[in-house]
């Protein structure tokens, strides 16, 4: 059953990680996300390779290494056009390595000319042990919310897909942007 489209609250994705047993992974197949006023910096910044820190990122790392550290396998892989990647992608590879991989989550990317003959979901998702969390977007990128699923079909469908890009995707510190 699908919870329709909701916007979280601020311990939604924390609260999916403290029940989270196994394995969170998530998949992002988006070139640009919404607005954001660190992208914004460090566009004016030059696009510099290293990304400092940013106030706020610590709630979610913490929350991802206590995962971690109770043995929840949290995977993310992104689906991303290159020739060249946009600024956004690039923008994520250059936190990706001090946010994401710090705080204990395994990262590939995966060029879209190479998924073509993947099976995909319409949506990124998370799927957090057997319940989906599909994320909906505008077509610039705003965040609509988050739909909800236990459905077992939709956890099979999503996992299979993930796998799947898994499997040919790039290591984070193997992908050149």
């Amino acid at each position: 059953m699908s919870s329709g489209i909701v916007p979280p609250d601020d311990d939604f994705f924390p609260g999916l990680f403290r029940r989270t047993r196994s394995s969170a992974v998530h998949l992002e197949m988006r070139d640009g996300y919404m607005a954001d006023a660190d992208f914004d910096r460090w566009l004016a910044e030059g696009r510099p390779a290293s990304v400092d820190p940013v106030p706020g990122d610590e709630g979610w790392m913490s929350t991802v290494a206590e995962a971690v550290r109770r043995g929840v396998e949290v995977r993310r892989a992104r689906i991303v056009s290159t020739d060249p990647v946009s600024d956004y992608t690039a923008w994520l590879h250059a936190v990706t390595a001090r946010f994401n991989v710090a705080a204990g989550e395994q990262v590939r990317w995966l060029p879209r000319r190479r998924a073509s003959m993947l099976c995909l979901p319409g949506n990124d998702f998370w799927v957090f042990d057997d319940t989906v969390v599909w994320n909906h977007f505008t077509g610039d990128g705003e965040w609509l919310g988050v739909e909800v699923t236990d459905d077992p079909a939709a956890s099979a469908f999503c996992r299979k897909a993930f796998d799947g890009v898994w499997t040919v995707a790039v290591e984070h510190g193997e992908f050149c942007v």
